[in-house]
């Protein structure tokens, strides 16, 4: 059996991976302790962040011709490539927590809906909540006036009772 043959189902499966993904962000892991890497990716799991480590040459075969071939340059290295479908920021914010504990993790750069990233760029990206925290910090803006009148509504009221 020729040794493409042997590559191609990993290949695939990184393309399957990466297909309907909002965002993949690609790491040095280098360094890191078991009990490290056993958080790191306990945290990835837990928000549906699926993280794997493939060697860089199926990476590349794997995303050309898709909005992720950017990273190829980036390909360097140990390379661990974390991939979200559900929640754009998640990798970078997950991996920029992890890095600030464990040195030994490098973020290299990501592509976030469509759109490269660079190490700087995607620490800026991990500051950025998560969607859910948004709509909630939205909703509390929306409800806030709406409280605020209620209670001076019924403040009045209170008084002329009085």
């Amino acid at each position: 059996m020729a040794k493409v043959e042997l590559k191609q189902p990993v290949v695939d499966e990184i393309k399957e991976l990466l297909d309907g993904a909002q965002s993949m962000v690609l790491v040095d892991y280098r360094g890191l302790t078991v009990a490290q890497d056993t958080l790191l990716r306990k945290d990835l799991r837990e928000a549906g962040v699926t993280y794997k480590v493939y060697k860089n040459t199926l990476i590349k075969r794997a995303v050309e011709g898709t909005a992720f071939e950017s990273v190829s340059g980036d390909l360097e290295g140990p390379t661990a490539i974390a991939v979200s479908k559900t929640d754009a920021t998640a990798p970078a914010r997950i991996l920029a927590k992890a890095a600030k504990t464990a040195d030994a993790l490098e973020i290299k750069s990501g592509v976030v809906e469509g759109t490269y990233y660079d190490n700087k760029a995607i620490q800026s990206i991990a500051n950025i909540p998560s969607r859910e925290e948004l709509l909630s910090k939205l909703l509390g803006s929306m409800q806030s006036p709406i409280t605020n009148f209620a209670r001076v509504i019924k403040q009045i009221a209170e008084k002329q009772e009085a």
